[in-house]
């Protein structure tokens, strides 16, 4: 690992922290500019306006918060792990195997924690009303409101997830660049309200905006916890609602609950 300040180049650790933030604003800025795009919305613009309780402004200021309390506890972690790290990273980097084990680890440690601390904010009323209901001010989700949540819970699921993710996984500064980067490009998928064509996410995970949006509707509140990565948990103890794809009146889809005999998307 280079030292920043002889070698004149910003650290992994640096990168790790903000690269990720970047990443954020960057792919949902992206998912902005497709927002016009009414064939390929999950809920139309006049929806999006008349249903949200909460104004732009404030969803862009609970974000940038909820960051700088990101930034702040991981440079707090790399800096108490650096050692490790970096007595390892060289190995680490050569092995593909190594990278291919320290994600999955990752993932399934990250959508574990989420999903747990998920149901359980919408099972506990108190939590519920005083925490996590802030984040479902958004009944029709829109990319750059994907991290929109009240601080308390900001730190609790995304911030100490990731850091049992980090620790968990073993894996370096530099890998969670890559990962982070990923969680976050993933997150903002799941929330961006639209379904495009030759989306990869919707290809490969099950979890995706369409199933993400039935959790959004007041029907699937209890149902559909999982992210931001699989859905096994949901399927496994119960709290999977499948989705079906159905056009919308003005253009578009609107993804509904799958009913018997009706074909999954």
């Amino acid at each position: 690992m280079e030292d920043n300040a002889r070698g004149g180049y910003v650290s992994d650790e640096m990168l790790g922290t903000f690269v990720p933030i970047v990443v954020y604003w960057l792919y949902s800025g992206l998912y902005s500019l497709l927002g016009g795009l009414e064939n390929y919305r999950l809920h139309s613009k006049k929806e999006e306006d008349e249903k949200n309780l909460v104004n732009k402004k404030e969803v862009v200021k609970g974000v940038i918060l909820q960051q700088a309390v990101q930034a702040i506890v991981a440079t707090i972690l790399f800096a108490v792990t650096t050692n490790d790290s970096e007595a390892a990273v060289d190995q680490q980097q050569s092995s593909v195997v190594v990278l291919i084990r320290q994600f999955v680890i990752a993932m399934a440690v990250l959508d574990t924690w989420q999903y747990f601390m998920h149901r359980y904010m919408h099972q506990n009323k108190f939590l519920y009303r005083q925490i996590h209901s802030q984040h479902h001010r958004l009944v029709v989700p829109y990319a750059f409101g994907a991290l929109y949540n009240h601080p308390l819970e900001g730190l609790i699921l995304d911030t100490v997830g990731g850091a049992m993710a980090f620790l968990a996984s073993g894996m370096s500064p530099r890998v969670s660049i890559f990962f982070f980067s990923f969680a976050t490009v993933k997150t903002v998928d799941d929330h961006c309200g639209l379904w495009l064509p030759g989306n990869l996410f919707h290809i490969f995970f099950k979890n995706n905006s369409a199933y993400h949006d039935i959790h959004h509707q007041f029907y699937g509140s209890k149902y559909n916890f999982s992210q931001p990565f699989f859905v096994m948990w949901d399927r496994i103890l119960g709290t999977y609602m499948p989705y079906k794809l159905e056009p919308r009146d003005g253009g578009g889809f609107e993804a509904r609950p799958a009913t018997d005999g009706c074909k999954e998307d």
